[in-house]
């Protein structure tokens, strides 16, 4: 891997991975809160409605709320200029708090050299330590998972006796579906539930021995609870979760919980089901007396969770209530809330949500706004679209291309509107702080269109043929510009006949502008992260300064690929591939403001 590589996964991984993982971890984290609020409503129902609520918990960590609100905009039937509901941008704001910086781009006064250094060699070195310690946790389960195998390979199957008729009896009332393999073990580990899909009740040679038959079947009675609940499925799916989120105490916390609730819902099923408190706990205590707890929490066993408390349930024998029909609403609001918000938030405003997910980052201002069309026969001008000192300006610009820039499209992603929006021509000036965004820009473009055209969009996805715009053999041959982090960004781009001129200008404009230029989608895939000078000419037949959107000839567009990777050191590759694109559905003409 190449230095400039290093440096880009680099800047993307602080970029971007950072705010993705900060703000799951919030979701994730809040979600738990929510359900640790309604464990407590609910500590006088049924511990199985609790066991539920840190398994929706678990889950949690693993559904991303960006991948519902992703979902959301696929589905979108609402247009994209439509306001965003006040609700679901609270919702917007509370659930991802931290945004994304622009990778390339520091933020705020400049650093020290070994300060960037160092954010350049961090990522590698977190990730090196997150993959160790998930690596650690899966090998220490890994070798636990495979004494317990050979446990089980070793034990003896029961085709008769005591133990047997109790499970067969326990089948036959209909507690769990029948058929489960019943073996005993020579090994001290106590009575269990083994595998997830097929499952085995595991039992320790001579307990049936140490037992009465009230003792035995309420022992047996509490193993088939954990088969109809399939609590090995649900501790193998949260110890995912600590494989992958070691790092986080929450997730240990939660697993702690599960434990707790599922062992206190099968003592209360157990004893729903006409067990003798007294004779269940005696049974339980002679279990702990003789043999040792299950090494895996996916193989569940009778002894778990806080033994004190347990007995002292089991004595007390309260009856836990069920839930009423207020309860069971507030479960099911909160439920509606964490799985249909986001794909509300998604349809609500699949723009925003496709194009830069989970952004918070509000417009840019646009101040003192004059739009003017071009008259025609007034005469050529060149055509021109950017910040400039003091403002924003586009200059001989047809709103299909204002639609673009600000919606960070190639030429062949928007289709659709009357034909004015690509032959009547405008000039745009406005204020705008310098110091701006790409993406508040842009933001702010967007309100600026949906005001005075009166602009009305919507989303589709399509296969189209794409160029994909690459680093050639030999390097990039552009000035790259190095500017303080305090310093404005001028960014601009002019075309001209058989000429396209860049100052201060990213991979991302680049690949827009060619998208312009080539009637088709141009991906950057460079992974360059700086600003850029360049002037790139290619042999036209045009005579007019105002290049018409994919208006070059197969011969101009031969000359412009060669004159990308010759005198920018780039290359584009035809490519077909998905293609996210707008569609105008409405738009109005201006006289001028």
């Amino acid at each position: 891997m190449t230095t400039p590589m290093i440096e880009t996964f680099s800047s993307s991984a602080r970029a971007v991975m950072g705010p993705l993982l900060a703000n799951h971890l919030w979701q994730s984290t809040l979600f738990a809160g929510v359900a640790g609020l309604l464990a407590l409503a609910l500590r006088k129902n049924r511990a199985e409605a609790r066991c539920w609520l840190w398994r929706a918990a678990s889950v949690k960590f693993l559904i991303p709320f960006s991948m519902l609100v992703g979902i959301g905009s696929h589905l979108a039937w609402s247009k994209v200029a439509a306001v965003t509901p006040t609700g679901f941008g609270v919702m917007q704001e509370i659930g991802q708090p931290f945004a994304a910086t622009k990778p390339g781009h520091a933020v705020g006064s400049a650093a020290p050299s070994a300060f960037a250094a160092t954010g350049r060699v961090a990522p590698f070195f977190l990730l090196a330590i997150w993959l160790c310690g998930c690596m650690g946790v899966l090998v220490y389960w890994w070798l636990r998972w495979r004494r317990m195998k050979a446990i089980v390979r070793a034990a003896v199957l029961l085709e008769t006796g005591r133990e047997l008729e109790v499970l067969r009896r326990i089948e036959r009332g209909g507690e769990i579906g029948g058929g489960i393999k019943l073996v005993v073990s020579e090994s001290a580990l106590e009575p269990g539930i083994v595998g997830i899909s097929r499952p085995v009740m595991l039992l320790p040679s001579g307990m049936s021995e140490r037992l009465t038959d009230v003792q035995l079947e309420a022992i047996l009675r509490h193993e088939a609870c954990h088969v109809r609940c399939r609590d090995n499925l649900a501790a193998a799916v949260h110890m995912l979760v600590e494989a992958v989120f070691w790092f986080y105490p929450l997730v240990w916390w939660i697993g702690a919980r599960l434990i707790d609730e599922r062992e206190r819902a099968c003592d209360e099923e157990v004893l729903r089901l006409g067990s003798e408190p007294q004779a269940y706990a005696e049974g339980i205590l002679k279990v702990c007396e003789f043999y040792l707890e299950s090494p895996l929490v996916c193989v569940a066993g009778v002894t778990g969770s806080n033994l004190k408390k347990r007995m002292e349930a089991i004595m007390i024998h309260r009856a836990a209530g069920k839930l009423g029909w207020g309860k069971k609403m507030l479960l099911a609001m909160v439920a509606a809330a964490a799985l249909v918000g986001p794909v509300a938030i998604g349809l609500a405003n699949p723009a925003s949500s496709r194009a830069q997910a989970g952004s918070t980052t509000s417009p840019a201002a646009f101040e003192n706004v004059s739009i003017r069309p071009i008259e025609p026969g007034s005469g050529e001008k060149l055509s021109r679209i950017g910040l400039k000192p003091g403002g924003f300006e586009a200059t001989n610009i047809p709103l299909a291309q204002l639609i673009e820039f600000a919606y960070g499209l190639g030429e062949s992603q928007l289709s659709g509107g009357p034909a004015w929006v690509t032959s009547e021509r405008y000039d745009l000036n406005a204020t705008v702080d310098a110091s701006v965004s790409d993406v508040q820009l842009r933001k702010g473009l967007q309100s600026l269109l949906v005001d005075r055209f009166k602009l009305a969009i919507h989303p589709e996805t399509k296969e189209a043929p794409v160029y994909e715009l690459l680093v050639a053999k030999g390097g990039p041959k552009m000035n790259e510009v190095q500017l303080p982090s305090t310093a404005p960004k001028k960014s601009m781009i002019q075309f001209q006949p058989g000429q396209l001129t860049g100052h201060q200008v990213g991979m991302v404009q680049l690949a827009r502008a060619l998208s312009h230029l080539a009637g088709r989608l141009v991906i950057d895939k460079t992974g360059l992260t700086g600003l850029y000078d360049f002037r790139l000419q290619w042999t036209a037949a045009h005579a007019s300064p105002a290049v018409p959107e994919g208006s070059l000839t197969p011969d101009e567009i031969t000359s412009l690929l060669a004159g990308v990777q010759e005198q920018l050191g780039l290359e584009m590759n035809e490519q077909t591939a998905p293609v996210d694109m707008l569609v105008i559905d409405h738009a109005e003409e201006i006289s001028g403001t």
